[in-house]
């Protein structure tokens, strides 16, 4: 990880937030948060740092956080059971790194063809996916909060240009999640690596290709001194979820008034992790082109036809892993047609007319 000491203090707008500690509250609580990502990640890890430190400082210190990034306490993938074991008191990540404890968890981070930013924000909030988020994290002693979003990811870093779906096959990539079995489906062989650990693997040669976020994220990974052919738009995370998941014992012991904080802390930081992205990804993907000669490439409709019928076989296996698996997917199918019809006459719609007007 010494490569990474870049990102020490990273001189980004908003990217970090310096917060006053609060002295004690006489018999507050520690709440021991472990984290998927490493410390000081620009777009990702900062986020989560600067969450753990608001939640002590509305709480005036009747909670007191004890932050651990990925491998300082346990490994990153190594979270969910930390928490759910009732050693640590939350974590915060992608939700869909533990699909293979139940499938219905990748649901609460992206689906590939699933929600974007607004639409996954509107479903879990006012659609019944808090619900079903709370029913299922429920069977595993856990609550769950939404805490940030990646908005919609790029395709990905390849060290050759895609023209078929047919290059994709034997591609070794990293791409967790129901990303992941769609790119199997087309021939790709998926890797799941921790973000620390794929800069080198993509340098060795042990993979072939990588996604991470989008332009903001990836520039600081330099994904660029081994990949060059920078692909979009990403169809398995259209609007990535970050997960804020506690242990539900230790959530039922907090009073009503911490249990909002906390909601509010997370709320806050859904949406200032969403600004953040969205206010960077423009200027950092300009640097990755005029500053490292990254090719910016676009799917072709063959091959997004190719994602799109592997897509559709993942979610019906997914749905038949169980009866709870079968009423969130069910939830996420109807839910995305409806919102998604909105999308094409609101955002999207506006967005091509005013580009083309503006011929932007």
């Amino acid at each position: 990880m010494e490569r990474r000491n870049f990102l020490k203090g990273a001189a980004l707008a908003g990217a970090a937030t310096t917060l006053a500690a609060p002295a004690l509250a006489q018999g507050g609580k520690t709440m021991t948060i472990v984290s998927t990502w490493p410390r000081d990640f620009p777009g990702l890890g900062l986020p989560a740092q600067r969450l753990s430190a608001r939640i002590t400082e509305l709480t005036e210190g009747r909670i007191n956080v004890e932050y651990f990034a990925a491998g300082e306490r346990v490994g990153a993938f190594d979270s969910f059971d930390e928490v759910a074991s009732g050693n640590a008191q939350a974590y915060i990540g992608a939700d869909y790194y533990w699909k293979g404890k139940h499938d219905g968890w990748a649901a609460f981070t992206a689906v590939p063809f699933g929600f974007t930013y607004t639409e996954m924000d509107a479903w879990i909030k006012y659609g019944g996916g808090q619900e079903l988020w709370d029913e299922l994290a429920g069977e595993f002693g856990l609550k769950n909060l939404a805490c940030g979003n990646t908005g919609v990811q790029m395709g990905g870093w390849f060290n050759k240009e895609i023209e078929s779906a047919d290059d994709l096959k034997g591609l070794k990539m990293r791409i967790p999640g129901q990303g992941g079995d769609v790119m199997a489906k087309l021939g790709a062989s998926p890797v799941s690596l921790p973000g620390g650990q794929i800069y080198e693997n993509l340098v060795s040669g042990a993979i072939d290709a990588t996604e991470w976020v989008g332009p903001f994220n990836d520039y600081f990974m330099k994904f660029y001194e081994a990949a060059k052919y920078y692909y979009w738009p990403g169809m398995h995370e259209p609007g990535a979820q970050i997960a804020f998941g506690m242990n539900a014992s230790w959530w039922g012991t907090l009073s009503k008034t911490d249990q909002a904080i906390i909601q509010a802390a997370c709320n806050e930081e859904n949406a200032l992790t969403m600004a953040e992205t969205n206010a960077n990804n423009g200027v950092y993907l300009n640097r990755l082109i005029n500053d490292h000669g990254v090719q910016l490439r676009e799917f072709n409709d063959d091959i997004y036809a190719a994602f799109g019928e592997a897509a559709a076989e993942v979610i019906e296996e997914a749905r038949e892993h169980s009866p709870l698996s079968a009423k969130i997917y069910d939830a996420v199918i109807a839910k995305r047609a409806e919102l998604g019809a909105w999308t094409a006459l609101s955002d999207m719609a506006y967005v091509q007319k005013r580009n083309k007007v503006l011929n932007m």
